[in-house]
């Protein structure tokens, strides 16, 4: 891994994942209480040897480039050793990034400063856990120009990957990006489709030249799956890895939280008896930034005024203040106060729940005040006409709210 650089592609700007994106990358959303959804590639970089990553950032980074700035800041730049943000520069273009492929080409100089043997293709916004030294060692051992990182699906599922066929050598021979239908199959698995995962590793004397072919190409839309691969099958050694997960359960985990209901349903399955993914791995431990906040605290033990909280994680400085929680992520810094009952939600940092409320399966985005009295989600109508609700029905409630009902509690000063 001493000759690879990675790209770790962070710069979307998560339009299905509105408004938890309003103001924020999507990579930088909060997952599973005390992390951002870009610690978990991250921490496979670090679990995988990766030393040496570029982050291409774009649209609304400030709180991204903090959790950077604090929470990565682990290595020596004086042993060649980095994470480093690199948002737009236009050195090589007039433009912003226009495509995957794009992002890449415009830090080309960077790239080459690096003089990497190997350049690892990476998203931001994926929850998986994968070994990227065991996909360089089969891309090497393949003698691959470049290698893809593919996943077993189910064939129904095709609409939402770049589908590839895969002959018995794990040779790719044709690159389908996002069909309506397919009657391509897996050699993997007969049953399923083999669907790439947006992780590529590329010999850095291909990658060059493609971007820059690509890069004259006024047609092009300037994307890996659409554009680079797709062109490259007849002329380069283009492999698959089939996707080894490091999670170590019984069925693959890899997740695109790119949608309110995805990553509702990824956060519910943490604070499950026996999650699928498994964040209390010791062998492949998942890192982040958290700031000094004291142990939670459960106060009251009063007949109907009990503090207490069951199926749940609960994040450091929360107080549970005579109040009810089941089956929630709370992130740091929140307090539910008393005859309060929170029920399969997701509350962020700093909300503070006043008495009296009842609010199920919602999304309570950071800073938040929720006025004593307060009930969400119990009536879709009503809360349609205050909130935001997705069409299965989950609420998500933003600081909006929080300055039309009490303008006082909103402190827009406060970092993201």
């Amino acid at each position: 891994m001493k000759d690879t650089l990675g790209i770790l592609l962070a710069g979307g700007a998560g339009e299905r994942l509105y408004p938890l994106t309003r103001d924020r990358a999507k990579p930088a959303v909060t997952f599973g209480g005390i992390y951002r959804i870009i610690d978990i590639t991250l921490s496979n970089c670090v679990n995988s040897g990766l030393r040496r990553v570029y982050i291409l950032t774009q649209y609304k980074a400030l709180s991204l480039n903090r959790q950077i700035r604090e929470g990565w800041n682990i290595f020596g730049r004086e042993i060649g050793e980095f994470i480093e943000i690199l948002p737009p520069m236009k050195r090589v273009s007039e433009n912003w990034y226009m495509g995957t492929a794009d992002a890449v080409y415009q830090n080309i100089y960077s790239i080459g400063s690096e003089q990497p043997k190997y350049v690892i293709i990476l998203s931001g916004d994926h929850i998986y856990k994968m070994n990227y030294e065991r996909m360089l060692k089969h891309h090497v051992e393949a003698g691959a120009d470049v290698t893809v990182a593919t996943l077993t699906t189910d064939p129904s599922e095709c609409k939402h990957f770049g589908v590839v066929d895969i002959d018995h050598g794990d040779r790719i021979t044709a690159f389908l990006e996002k069909p309506q239908h397919t009657d391509l199959r897996s050699p993997y698995d007969p049953t399923k489709i083999s669907a790439s995962m947006g992780i590529y590793i590329f010999n850095t004397d291909v990658l060059i030249p493609v971007l820059l072919k690509d890069a004259e190409d006024k047609t092009s839309s300037h994307d890996f799956g659409k554009n680079i691969l797709p062109a490259m099958l007849g002329d380069y050694r283009v492999y698959s890895f089939n996707f080894v997960d490091e999670n170590k359960k019984e069925a693959l985990y890899w997740r695109d939280v790119g949608t309110l209901e995805a990553y509702y349903e990824a956060n519910m399955d943490l604070i499950s008896v026996s999650p699928v993914f498994n964040l209390y791995d010791d062998q492949w431990p998942i890192r982040t930034h958290q700031r000094q906040y004291p142990p939670a605290k459960f106060v009251f033990a009063e007949s109907g005024r009990m503090g207490h909280a069951m199926d749940s994680l609960i994040s450091s400085g929360c107080i549970i203040s005579g109040g009810m929680v089941r089956n929630s992520v709370l992130s740091p810094d929140v307090r539910v106060n008393s005859y309060s009952e929170i029920d399969s939600s997701i509350l962020f940092s700093h909300v503070n729940v006043g008495r009296k409320c009842l609010i199920r399966k919602a999304i309570i985005d950071r800073d938040v005040h929720i006025p004593e009295g307060t009930t969400i989600g119990y009536d879709v109508e009503a809360d349609r006409e205050r909130y935001f609700v997705t069409d299965s029905g989950i609420t998500v409630v933003t600081r909006d709210y929080s300055l039309f009902e009490n303008p006082v509690t909103v402190d827009y000063f406060t970092s993201e």
